[in-house]
């Protein structure tokens, strides 16, 4: 069995805002990370719905490879997910309960990246994330998720 790390947490206050790095944050069940735009119900797709905007994580090995395999640099937080984690293969948590810390996620979707995305980001960002662009999931049970914290999946 797998275990990952939080390496670094981010939020934005409204939409297209820059995303600030945290070193905690509180999830709440069917809301998402305090102090998100999401949270608040004020994202660029808060009017669309469905599930998998409570919070989004990206592998920074994903941000690594698109600098490696495409020159592309982008920090953490211009990926405009939530946690970027080390260790942990996002793609295989689709349809199922992983914890962060103490909270309880449950992955919904690949979150494959957009125009949206490349606009607020770099030229090439949408291309070279493709299927590495991170996870949207809901928030099962809340607490906080700090950074450091262990990812491992539920049996």
């Amino acid at each position: 069995m797998w275990q990952g790390t939080v390496v670094s947490i981010h939020i934005a206050a409204a939409a297209e805002r820059p995303m600030v790095s945290v070193s905690e944050v509180r999830a709440v069940p069917g809301k998402g990370l305090e102090g998100d735009r999401y949270f608040s119900h004020i994202g660029t797709y808060s009017n669309e719905p469905g599930l998998g905007r409570d919070v989004t994580l990206i592998e920074i090995e994903a941000i690594e490879a698109l600098k490696r395999d495409y020159g592309i640099e982008l920090s953490p937080g211009d990926s405009r997910r939530n946690i970027v984690t080390r260790g942990v293969q996002l793609n295989h948590l689709v349809g199922r309960e992983f914890k962060v810390g103490a909270v309880t996620l449950g992955g919904i979707r690949l979150c494959e990246p957009c125009s949206h995305l490349e606009k607020l980001s770099r030229k090439g960002v949408q291309r070279g994330l493709i299927h590495r662009g991170g996870l949207r999931t809901h928030v099962l049970s809340g607490g906080m998720i700090r950074v450091g914290d262990n990812i491992q999946e539920l049996a």
